[in-house]
């Protein structure tokens, strides 16, 4: 079980490795551009072959990419057409850096629900893997549930899955989302019975990765918000509770936490996790 970090490309993608490295990150996240604009910058030969030496030399890794904010499986045809290109991009730039794939939020559906966009959501992603380097994975993020968001249900995730059909469509599972949307999976008497669900609905060899968050906000307030490890309603025993499962014992954990400083995740969070798997004995 690798503990890592969403960090910083400022200065250029190949210095996301260092900040990695500076706060004890074993695997990285990182945005390949703005995740809040369509515009995609393509990164620099002589950055991607820095990346992909730093990652080596220093031991950071798996890579993943999060995709843009912007991006709706659910919306209308102009901002379906701009999701579709804006994640293609993504997975182009996983391709180049070495990255396991791209993980991204479904968005919404705007008050028709989930049968009315199923369709043109699904065709999407096949679109994306069709048109995406082929040992790139696309990854799907659980969302928190609310509003009109896509995801928030194992079942509804499980369903793009099965009518794609690809091996390349896996599953981020984000803790605090998790928490958000009712499931009890910081509960020790609960965490079973929503492994045995989520194995059911998507199937636990499609998890690929863990967002590691805590939560600012109630259990099942369907709210996305996110806090330090330790510091939120989840709380270190939740997180004893979610790291000594079987489901996630080779799944790397990607921290998102807003940090100590307000300035993402930190040395004392990647810490704080790591504690925990050396008392479960994870190593």
């Amino acid at each position: 079980m690798k503990i890592g970090a969403h960090v910083s490309t400022a200065g250029g993608v190949s210095k996301a490795v260092d900040r990695a490295a500076d706060i004890g990150a074993e695997a990285i996240q990182i945005f390949a551009s703005s995740p809040r604009s369509w515009a995609f910058k393509p990164l620099a030969e002589s950055e991607v072959i820095k990346f992909r030496e730093k990652s080596e030399t220093l031991g950071v890794g798996p890579t993943f990419i999060h995709g843009s904010y912007l991006v709706n499986l659910g919306g209308p045809p102009e901002l379906l057409e701009k999701s579709i290109n804006s994640l293609s991009l993504n997975m182009e730039a996983a391709g180049q850096l070495g990255a396991q794939g791209v993980i991204f939020h479904t968005g919404s559906h705007k008050g028709r629900g989930f049968e009315a966009i199923f369709e043109q959501a699904t065709l999407a992603l096949a679109a994306i893997i069709k048109n995406s380097p082929p040992n790139v994975w696309l990854l799907i993020e659980n969302s928190a549930g609310a509003g009109d968001h896509i995801g928030s249900k194992f079942a509804e995730i499980g369903s793009m899955i099965d009518e794609v059909g690809s091996n390349r469509l896996q599953v981020c599972l984000d803790t605090q989302h998790c928490f958000g949307a009712g499931y009890g999976i910081a509960d020790p008497d609960e965490i079973d019975t929503v492994m045995s669900e989520f194995d059911d609905a998507i199937g636990l060899d499609r998890l690929a990765a863990v967002h590691a968050n805590d939560s600012k906000v109630a259990f099942g307030s369907g709210v996305d918000r996110h806090e330090n490890i330790g510091d939120g309603d989840i709380g270190v025993e939740g997180f004893k509770t979610i790291m000594s499962h079987p489901a996630f014992a080779d799944v790397p954990f990607l921290l998102e936490v807003p940090g100590a400083h307000k300035k993402g995740p930190d040395k004392e969070n990647v810490d704080r996790l790591k504690a925990v798997r050396a008392e479960l004995d994870l190593v």
